[in-house]
């Protein structure tokens, strides 16, 4: 089964006064869609849009893996375990939360930023809070998450240039830029498929430049 979820319909979120737009592709914050909560063990797509100058204030996470992805601009991570760093577009940023952690999340140069942030529910709850960024991932690298049963796969596609799709009960599809086709459905940026039981599936890069996010997942929450 593909469920096609446009661009257009995510709910609008952030604070405009603030410098932050935010896109949600799930129930997130003030808005409740009790159909729509989770696809598999991801629980939030959102993608943020801040000004320079702007970003979140520190606040707390637990048990929940936190992958990112800049599109453009520069984001800044600092936490409450001391750590800074400055993730572009092309790196991998996790924040793996374990038993709780601290963090602020900002642009602290002097271009707009835009970063897709995705959240996903790990198999353990507990442990240490963990944090990596992969500089520079290159095109077709699968990257895992070692406490939960998922692994991203990023593609950057020429026009025509085909690529499968995982085999998985669950995948999730998020073109970042550029337009993928699907079978027979044309996604743009911004644009996500909602993929469950994928077998021998295969897409395409309608334009040059399209870049995508492939989520396969193997498990739904488990909450003991």
């Amino acid at each position: 089964m593909l469920h096609i979820w446009r661009e257009v319909d995510r709910y609008r979120g952030g604070d405009a006064e603030a410098g932050i737009e935010t896109r949600h592709a799930f129930s997130f914050s003030g808005f409740y869609d009790p159909s729509n909560t989770r696809f598999g063990l991801l629980v939030a797509c959102n993608e943020e849009r801040l000004a320079p100058g702007a970003g979140f204030a520190e606040h707390p996470h637990a048990d929940v893996e936190i992958v990112s992805w800049v599109i453009e601009g520069e984001l800044t991570h600092e936490d409450s375990a001391g750590r800074r760093a400055v993730v572009r577009p092309g790196d991998v940023q996790r924040l793996s939360a374990g038993r709780g952690i601290r963090h602020v999340e900002r642009n602290a140069g002097s271009e707009p930023l835009r970063f897709v942030q995705m959240w996903l529910v790990p198999g353990v709850f507990g442990g240490e809070a963990e944090y990596e960024v992969v500089r520079g991932i290159a095109d077709g690298t699968p990257y895992g998450l070692a406490r939960a049963d998922a692994v991203m796969h990023v593609r950057r596609l020429g026009a025509g240039e085909r690529t499968a799709v995982p085999d998985a009960p669950w995948v999730y599809v998020h073109v970042v830029r550029g337009g993928l086709r699907l079978d027979d459905e044309l996604l743009e940026a911004g644009d996500a498929a909602r993929i469950t039981d994928a077998k021998r599936l295969e897409a395409a890069g309608e334009v040059s430049g399209t870049e995508v996010l492939i989520w396969e997942m193997h498990a739904e929450p488990s909450y003991g």
